[in-house]
């Protein structure tokens, strides 16, 4: 059947516009929610989100080591991963932001060494090395005419990697789980892990959210349903049918698709020098796909040219 292979390309397609469009939207709501408080909304308001889809597809039974993983990826992914990227987004735009997160395949493949069993090799030595240089390029760029100083820009741009860490091990973590577990069973546990673990910032949100405009609980909503509840899931459905490596190379797309919604929505744009270090990082992370040239055997060597 033709329509099985479409499925999981939609499902990336929907995710990077929907992980694009919540730069955009964190920057915006920037101004009236702070870090705890918007983490909290936007996990809290996911979870409700899947709760009727999530139970329509059953009770969830994960074993014991499967719910010790769903508990690491919410408080790593649906926790630690938005306080650091809300915070972090104070002081980077959101272009900026999208570009520091691409550093992520990058740490995939030294986790994959860590853990897989993989081995370090010359493209992915010299692709780190790449990569890093173009992070650090990025987070000493200044932020533009925003009078965020470039310490401040610095801090940022660390913030953001800390999300794209948290992204990796939980991609890494995720993977296993989609053999016996639903993707929207495992984003659901793991928006409600993620919320559970920033109840104490409740307060602030009642506060914050009280003075907020209409205009700016709608964003909260849509930052909640749209980039977080259906972007995760339908994440989570393709990493079940591709290779988180290959899946990871897609998210190369966000940032391009982040500049334009930012320009459009924003007024904003990276700096210049902030370009040329997101595509060092990137390119980095190309380096580190290429598979090392193997050196003919000395039985190959010895075998006579084809006439």
């Amino acid at each position: 059947m033709q329509s099985r292979p479409v499925l999981p390309v939609l499902a990336v397609a929907t995710t990077l516009v929907f992980w694009a469009s919540a730069f955009v939207a964190i920057r915006h709501l920037a101004d009236d929610f702070s870090a705890g408080p918007l983490t909290l909304a936007r996990i809290g308001i996911a979870a409700i989100a899947l709760t009727f889809l999530a139970l329509r597809h059953g009770r969830p039974r994960p074993t014991r080591r499967q719910w010790v993983s769903i508990t690491v990826i919410g408080v790593l992914w649906f926790s630690i991963y938005h306080l650091a990227l809300n915070q972090g987004e104070v002081w980077v735009d959101a272009g900026t932001a999208a570009m520091l997160l691409q550093v992520s395949p990058v740490l995939v493949a030294v986790l994959a060494v860590m853990f897989l069993g993989e081995r370090f090799t010359a493209p992915l030595v010299i692709g780190l090395v790449v990569a890093f240089a173009g992070v650090a390029l990025i987070g000493l760029s200044g932020n533009g005419d925003s009078g965020v100083d470039s310490g401040k820009m610095l801090l940022g741009a660390l913030l953001c990697v800390v999300s794209a860490v948290t992204y990796s091990v939980s991609l890494i973590m995720q993977k296993p789980l989609l053999t016996d577990l639903s993707a929207v069973h495992i984003t659901w546990l793991a928006c409600v892990i993620g919320s559970i673990t920033c109840l104490p910032f409740a307060p602030s949100l009642w506060a914050e959210a009280s003075d907020a405009p209409a205009s700016s609980l709608l964003w909260l909503v849509y930052l909640g349903v749209f980039p977080t509840a259906i972007a995760f899931t339908t994440y989570a459905y393709a990493l079940r049918h591709m290779t988180a490596s290959s899946l990871g190379v897609t998210t190369y797309l966000v940032p391009p698709i982040t500049i334009v919604m930012a320009l459009v929505f924003l007024g904003e744009t990276p700096p210049t020098v902030a370009y040329v270090g997101g595509a060092l990082a990137l390119v980095g992370v190309a380096i580190t796909r290429r598979s090392p040239a193997s050196k003919p055997t000395a039985d190959a060597a010895k075998e006579p040219a084809p006439a």
